[in-house]
């Protein structure tokens, strides 16, 4: 903004550039074990997965996010290759900057990354512990500097930390963006969530909230498929060595897949459908890396049955998804089923019979049937303005207004008062001095 003054594009380039590069890192992290044409997959998936379509072009900072805990699952792979510390210190990093970038929830895939570097790396176990020590260092070097800066400032000297009930960072951190994310107990608000299995301000939680008709559409369409795949990745790799490489990106990308979605799932404060665009590269890796190793195995029977049952269970969860908006394109719920039960049949029987055009046929057939609801939201999504702090992919997508931020007036998304507070709050002003707005 200071080079090219005040206008979208100067606020927006950043974001394509975040795509571009989340892109570049998801191809570099899956082609590297799995060969160039897994790459390409995971990069389309992640390029058709609408609300990646929605944050990569929108002043947030869920994108930014998104890019560094991919790089972080890229890093931690890296060091697993072979042990090398310099590898973790850089995940590290890349936690903390994302910690400066949404606080707690940069935290959320280092159970299962630190888990998996303490079993599978290639190292003696005290090995293995001191490196963890020393990226856990470099995590809080990276990510508490300019929180040392700003609490050890007199608070006259500086800003008020919005969204924080006594003008302190750390406060909000484990506060309003942080503990009260998960019980829905947020000093200051915007408004309460529903409780386990029920109803709220911010929707249901539970098992199935990343279906539900308001957040499905925005990240769940492969959600199945890359669950599935993740199962059959694991027990394909099931008697391969406790270090080894195939294993462990499943174990990476599913352990952060799972993790992030069973939070989002649960978690009974602020709840918006955009934050789910942190699942879109764990989800993209899984589809392109167990596609991947199926195909390789094809010529087994049950390779064969897990492909064929991905690609109809995918076509199916699309026609649900796509009878949610029946008046976008209703014709395309019909396809994509049809499509999926061809495809699906052709897959049962790709591995024995048939020459190159039958397999390129089928192959072409289930990409079309499992890619086309997906797509189609994604180009409803570029086709359409959005406004406002609170945005959705897909048809009817748009702002549900700017939204009261978490000195608000206990307003609900799509209301006056609606909005998220967002990593330091947004713009709220002290309390008592007014509203503010949430990111």
């Amino acid at each position: 903004v200071r080079l090219f003054g005040l206008n979208s594009w100067a606020i927006l380039a950043p974001q394509v550039l975040m795509a571009l590069a989340t892109a570049a890192v998801l191809n570099s992290a899956v082609r590297r074990r799995f060969g160039p044409v897994a790459g390409l997959i995971a990069v389309g998936v992640f390029a058709l997965t609408p609300v990646a379509a929605l944050m990569f072009r929108f002043n947030n900072p869920d994108a930014l996010l998104a890019l560094l805990m991919t790089v972080t699952v890229w890093c931690v792979l890296r060091a697993l290759e072979r042990g090398r510390t310099t590898w973790l210190l850089w995940a590290g990093a890349a936690v903390g900057l994302a910690f400066l970038t949404k606080t707690l929830q940069a935290f959320l895939i280092l159970p299962p990354l630190a888990v998996l570097y303490a079993v599978c790396a290639p190292v003696p176990v005290r090995k293995r512990i001191g490196q963890l020590a020393l990226s856990a260092l470099t995590m809080v070097v990276a990510g508490g500097w300019w929180v040392a800066i700003v609490e050890l400032m007199p608070s006259s000297s500086r800003p008020y930390v919005g969204g924080s009930q006594n003008n302190s960072f750390l406060e909000l951190t484990f506060g309003y963006n942080g503990l009260g994310r998960i019980n829905g107990e947020e000093t200051g608000s915007v408004g309460g969530g529903g409780g386990r299995g029920g109803g709220g301000g911010w929707g249901e939680t539970g098992i199935g909230r990343m279906f539900n008709s308001e957040v499905g559409g925005q990240i769940a369409w492969l959600l199945p498929a890359a669950l599935i795949l993740l199962v059959a990745g694991l027990w394909l790799t099931r008697k391969a060595a406790r270090t080894d490489a195939a294993r462990a990106a499943f174990l990476a990308w599913g352990g952060a897949l799972v993790m992030t979605a069973a939070v989002f799932s649960f978690m009974a404060g602020i709840f918006h459908q955009y934050y789910t665009v942190a699942l879109a590269p764990y989800i993209a890796a899984l589809v392109a890396m167990g596609v991947t190793v199926l195909w390789e195995e094809r010529g087994a029977w049950w390779p064969r049955a897990v492909l064929a049952g991905t690609v109809l269970a995918t076509a199916l969860w699309a026609y649900v998804l796509l009878g949610r908006t029946p008046d976008y394109l209703p014709w395309l719920r019909w396809a994509v089923l049809v499509g999926g039960i061809a495809g699906a049949l052709g897959l049962l029987v790709v591995g024995r019979v048939g020459g190159r055009g039958l397999v390129l046929a089928v192959v072409g057939l289930s990409c079309a049937a499992s890619l086309a609801g997906p797509t189609a939201y994604t180009v409803s999504t570029l086709n359409s303005g959005h406004q406002g702090s609170i945005v959705t992919a897909g048809p009817s997508a748009g702002g549900f207004g700017m939204g009261g931020g978490p000195g608000g007036g206990g307003g609900r998304p799509g209301g006056p008062g609606g909005g998220d507070g967002g990593q330091r709050g947004g713009m709220q002003q002290p309390p008592g001095q007014g509203q503010g707005q949430g990111q």
